[in-house]
């Protein structure tokens, strides 16, 4: 009956859908076993749902329990909001895992400082990157993500956003690549090589390829991969041009024996934003881990 749950049954269940099983939740919630196994036998009498199954050596969730994560981990949000509003937040006693979906161009250079700010300030703190999918804004409304990093601006009322740089695509070539003695080759001249196309959807034209039509000219993509690290992976080992955002360019074009080069054409700049829902205005769990990302994004901006 839904009048047997309360917020403790609702916690072990988000526990034991996180750990997957009995004895980590159990570690997580700070409880014995015998507790989060007793907690888990009044889920199911209440939910009507054997909630985790075994399977194999492990247990596993049942559909059920996958359907409704999302909103338990909402309704924990929530709860937490309210109580901890007006207080102030023990950054280091802070213990949580935050979701952040994240395109994959700006993980490259922003992932790696936001981990090592948030683990310098919150060492319990544990920031789960995943990769852009639909960009549904229902990811945000359930609580299955926390925050959304990337293009785009807020799709609803109930979407807050805010900008955190503005972002250009450059070439790149390997440092050997006699195009790479180009400071700024002409269109022309990127025309003459092959091209591999960074996209997750499989795409092989993009913005480049409209001026390049616009000037008579078209390129030769031989190559589409999914992300763009491992387009630049692929252009270190070859004569291929690649496109990627500057950031990911500065940052790693020595490391991977690089050269990068502006475009000679007037592409559209894609600016970077963080969303999040509107519950989570008030959680000051929440507003720190925005404003670490933030200070993430200045700090991973500046190369040395």
């Amino acid at each position: 009956m839904a009048d047997q749950l309360d917020l403790n049954l609702l916690r072990v269940f988000d526990a034991l859908l996180v750990e997957g099983s009995v004895t980590a939740a159990s570690e997580r919630l700070h409880l014995s076993i015998p507790a989060t196994s007793r907690a888990l036998g009044r889920l199911r009498r209440a939910m009507g749902d054997p909630i985790l199954v075994r399977a194999g050596r492990g247990m596993t969730p049942t559909p059920f329990a996958l359907r409704t994560a999302p909103r338990v981990r909402s309704l924990l949000d929530e709860a937490s909001a309210l109580i901890t509003a007006d207080r102030e937040l023990d950054v280091e006693a802070l213990e949580r895992t935050f979701t952040i979906r994240i395109n994959d161009g700006v993980a490259a250079t922003l992932s790696a400082a936001a981990v090592q700010a948030a683990a310098a300030a919150a060492p319990r703190v544990v920031l789960r990157f995943v990769p852009e999918g639909a960009e549904s804004a229902e990811a945000l409304r359930d609580g299955s993500v926390d925050l959304d990093v990337g293009a785009g601006d807020a799709s609803s009322p109930d979407i807050r956003t805010a900008p955190l740089y503005r972002e250009r695509i450059v070439g790149i070539v390997r440092a050997g690549s006699p195009l790479g003695r180009h400071r700024r080759p002409t269109l022309a001249q990127l025309c003459r090589h092959p091209h591999v196309s960074a996209s997750r959807r499989g795409r092989t034209r993009g913005p480049l390829d409209d001026a390049l039509t616009a000037a008579g000219l078209r390129r030769r993509v031989v190559a589409v991969v999914p992300d763009f690290a491992s387009a630049a992976l692929l252009v270190a080992s070859s004569d291929i041009v690649g496109l990627v955002p500057q950031r990911l360019a500065e940052r790693y074009h020595r490391t991977l024996g690089l050269r990068w080069f502006p475009i000679a054409a007037d592409l559209p700049e894609v600016e970077i934003r963080l969303r999040w829902h509107s519950r989570l205005d008030a959680d000051p769990a929440q507003r720190w881990l925005r404003d670490t990302v933030t200070a993430a994004s200045a700090a991973s901006g500046t190369i040395s």
